[in-house]
């Protein structure tokens, strides 16, 4: 792989009409990307890896009438600060929660995609009452059988141990994430090189290179034994609306599938011609879905 200068992208790109705002809860400073009104119905989007708040970008360009938008960087990502512990999904699930209490929310929509839709279910499995509804964005969910994990393991080993053992130097020093990304992406003209190097640039930056690195490793140390000898056995009652491109190369469609979930209320919509990225090349489905959800959890 060809070698970069190692520079990082020092300013959060340009998203015109968002608030920023820096927030320190739990020990991190979290970088927040706002849009809509202040006062308006709050909807807190979770973003995935190699990304940021950036992966939201056309709904905070153009936010639904009454839904205020909230884009956190999660710890170590974008232009957050970095992680006090090693990237355990229930400590950042423990994070964004206590952002949420320093931005006075009690209850939000709340939307996840890849890591971010990981993070997002621990939070409704634990705090079911502070969410109105959760919009996934390929992401498998938590019961998935373990046959099925090991059909579909392979997907896993194609990258996730090079992350978590030599994840610092490969994102930072070489075209590693430009390579995972542009081969996650089905429709180019819709998630075209420059939104690819926004991303990709910013794991120049030590930390968070080492905030991808710790979220793969402390998921193959601690999380995948866990999950093995503890299932999730718990049951979600808010609406869960699953969105899944289905060309995804990293998480195959049936992690995510409706006849698997415990949960009273779930939808599994396949997105087709579109890979990995839903929300970067499908934004319009995206929003669709979200302003169908707000409609209906009111």
């Amino acid at each position: 792989m060809p070698v970069t200068d190692g520079t990082a992208v020092s300013e959060p790109p340009v998203i015109p009409g968002v608030r920023r705002s820096f927030i320190t809860a739990r020990d991190v400073r979290f970088h927040v990307t706002e849009a809509g009104p202040v006062d308006g119905r709050p909807v807190v989007l979770l973003h995935g890896w190699p990304e940021h708040h950036y992966a939201y970008r056309h709904l905070l360009a153009d936010p639904p009438d009454g839904l205020r938008i909230i884009a956190p960087d999660l710890p170590g990502y974008g232009w957050s600060g970095p992680a006090p512990h090693r990237w355990a999904k229930e400590d950042v699930a423990s994070d964004v929660l206590a952002l949420l209490d320093a931005l006075g929310l009690d209850r939000a929509l709340l939307v996840g995609h890849d890591w971010g839709g990981y993070v997002g279910y621990r939070m409704v499995l634990r705090e079911p009452e502070r969410f109105d509804g959760y919009l996934v964005l390929n992401m498998a969910h938590p019961w998935v059988p373990v046959p099925t994990v090991l059909r579909h393991l392979w997907r896993f080993l194609t990258y996730q141990p090079l992350v978590a053992t030599v994840g610092v130097p490969l994102q930072q020093r070489t075209k590693f994430l430009e390579r995972v990304i542009g081969a996650a992406i089905t429709d180019h003209s819709a998630f075209g090189p420059e939104a690819v190097r926004v991303f990709a640039d910013r794991f120049r930056d030590p930390v968070c290179a080492r905030a991808a690195t710790d979220t793969y490793r402390t998921f193959w140390l601690r999380e995948v034994p866990d999950a093995a000898r503890n299932p999730e056995r718990r049951r979600i009652a808010i609406p869960i609306r699953a969105v899944f491109g289905v060309d995804d190369v990293a998480v195959h469609p049936s992690l995510a599938a409706a006849d698997t979930a415990k949960a009273d209320d779930y939808t599994f919509e396949p997105v087709t011609g579109c890979g990995h990225f839903v929300a970067d090349e499908r934004p319009d489905i995206i929003r669709a879905r979200l302003i169908e959800l707000a409609a209906a959890t009111k």
